[in-house]
């Protein structure tokens, strides 16, 4: 037994020599944010030079042109996307991060099959981690048929320094002209309305516009570290969609300005950080903030509880006990009372899964995405965000978080307060772990 538990620390120590333990649990080196040279030292999301701030110093270009749908579960997606890809006539990019095996990605394969048939360029890249369950018969099915795969970030013995930083992006791209990012999978849990056990609750987004080209070029970024081939060229990126319309298409909303947000790891502060922190530090009226693994550091604690205490309506939408992961949950209620205690309102999403990452700020500022509200997804993943500035875009953004609210249960502090014993353990126990969740 001796030599077995020493073999196994050995190994332990050397996988952390591959990692880097300090590295393995690092926390965001940003505490704060001041807009030095103007009143009050806050930067509010109004501003004119909110959107230079936020493309200087998180490298997402904000542009005008293009139109914007929001896509509430799998209801309104799914058809959406299966439409869309249908229509493509040059070329399909997919990137995913979590796919199983059932009528979603069934469904999937047979337009894929039928397109490339048709002469389209479909390139697929899956993660390793999240997409393993797909099956080698599944993807080899497409492959003969002349679909290009490729798996990113397989895991190794000799990739250990890699293997906690996965691509949890979501990319779609039909013909270089429309894109989805947002939450949703390929898995049947996203089929359905969300307000029922079982359906996840889910946002995504239909786009045109510039920011259909940055998310192609993440997608490019991914593909050429899983092939070595770096996509350019006008199949992928045509001159059509590299420059505005000179009339914006009818849509649901036509975007003032958006972008979209690559967020990748790095050793210092990372962009999600920076995006984050600014959206927060420059609310001034409300914040509605819905996150499924909402587990914030203390500094992002504080960044919420000023806000609140600076008299911004402060909401956030999170998951309750029907979560996937329930370590991650006890993780994020353990910051509970000290948002309580600071003016910040928290709800907990009760028919199901809440698995959405979104929030609007002023009525302006919003966001649709991968990202979730903890330290895996701002340090340790590739995310990708769709990011919009428009006033028509924020008030859809409200009302779909205020709909969820209706059912949602309420945390109240005193409430809170008077919850089991076991449940403080469970918390203090998990957020012990937060840095790696």
């Amino acid at each position: 037994m001796k030599i077995a538990g020493f073999v196994i620390l050995g190994l332990l120590l050397v996988m952390f020599a591959f990692i880097g333990v300090l590295y393995a649990t690092r926390g965001t080196p940003l505490q704060s944010v001041r807009a030095v040279g103007e009143e009050g030292g806050q930067l509010a999301v109004s501003d004119p030079m909110f959107p230079a701030a936020i493309t200087l110093l998180t490298t997402a270009a904000l542009r005008p042109g293009g139109e914007v749908e929001v896509l509430v579960n799998g209801d309104q997606t799914y058809p959406r996307l299966w439409q869309d890809l249908r229509a493509a006539r040059r070329s399909i990019t997919l990137q995913m991060y979590y796919a199983q095996p059932g009528k979603v990605a069934d469904t999937l394969k047979s337009i894929l099959l039928e397109r490339v048939r048709e002469g389209v360029r479909i390139l697929f890249l899956h993660d390793a981690f999240g997409s393993q369950a797909l099956g080698e018969e599944y993807l080899d099915s497409l492959r003969v048929a002349g679909v290009q795969i490729a798996v990113f970030r397989p895991v190794n013995w000799y990739s250990l320094h890699k293997a906690q930083h996965r691509s949890h992006i979501r990319v779609v791209v039909v013909d270089g002209a429309v894109a989805y990012t947002g939450g949703f999978g390929l898995d049947d849990k996203w089929l359905g309305s969300g307000r029922r056990e079982g359906e996840w609750r889910d946002t995504n987004a239909r786009f045109t516009g510039p920011a259909v080209l940055q998310l192609q070029a993440t997608f490019a970024a991914g593909w050429v570290e899983a092939t070595g081939e770096l996509l350019t060229g006008d199949l992928f990126f045509p001159p059509a969609a590299r420059q505005p319309p000179a009339k914006d298409p009818p849509g649901e909303v036509d975007a003032r300005l958006s972008g979209l947000l690559h967020a990748a790891p790095t050793i210092g502060s990372t962009p999600a950080e920076r995006f984050l922190a600014l959206s927060i530090a420059g609310s001034t009226k409300r914040l509605y903030l819905a996150n499924s693994y909402f587990v914030p550091d203390d500094d992002f604690r504080l960044l919420l509880a000023q806000a609140a205490r600076r008299g911004v309506d402060v909401r956030i939408l999170t998951t309750s006990e029907k979560t996937d992961v329930k370590t991650t949950w006890y993780a994020g209620r353990a910051a509970y009372e000290e948002l309580l205690s600071a003016g910040v309102r928290v709800f907990e999403y009760q028919p199901s899964m809440m698995h959405a990452k979104t929030f609007s700020v002023d009525g302006i500022w919003s966001t649709v995405g991968t990202m979730n509200f903890d330290n895996r997804s701002m340090v340790f993943n590739d995310e990708s965000n769709l990011l919009v500035l428009d006033t028509q875009f924020a008030a859809v953004m409200d009302s779909v978080f205020l709909e969820d609210l209706k059912y949602s249960k309420e945390i109240t502090l005193d409430e809170f307060r008077t919850r089991p014993w076991t449940s403080k353990l469970k918390e203090q126990l998990a957020r012990r772990f937060a840095r790696l969740l």
